[in-house]
């Protein structure tokens, strides 16, 4: 199964905007997330109950880096984030996710996100 961009990072932007019910759609049965201060395997359930304020991000833009489908069913991506916390405070990061393909779509495996540093809106390294 060839993975479309379009596809993974309509689905990518869904984890950011949306809700739990999101969560629990496309989010494989389990996932590892990499987190600065949270770094562990999560269940389908444990995952989307991180994400019941559906509100928490706006203004999100994505620049994919890169994308990589290494086995028919599994593909990697790589992607700048800038969007606005709900409070406000601008937010950057770089996010790299695995998907794997099941019979019912691609569903999240992998998520890792690590934050830039902000300043007025401009990322530094």
């Amino acid at each position: 199964m060839t993975a479309s961009e379009k596809e993974l990072l309509e689905i990518e932007k869904g984890f950011w905007t949306l809700g739990e019910a999101y969560f629990k759609a496309h989010a494989d049965k389990e996932c590892l997330v990499a987190f600065p201060d949270m770094t562990m395997a999560m269940s389908n359930a444990d995952l989307a109950a991180t994400a019941r304020n559906p509100n928490r991000w706006r203004d999100l833009s994505i620049d994919l880096k890169g994308m990589v489908e290494p086995g028919s069913d599994v593909v990697m991506l790589s992607y700048e984030a800038h969007a606005t916390r709900e409070g406000g405070e601008p937010y950057a990061a770089l996010v790299s996710s695995g998907y794997v393909h099941r019979a019912d779509g691609w569903k999240l495996m992998f998520h890792g996100q690590t934050p830039l540093t902000v300043d007025h809106g401009k990322k530094k390294r």
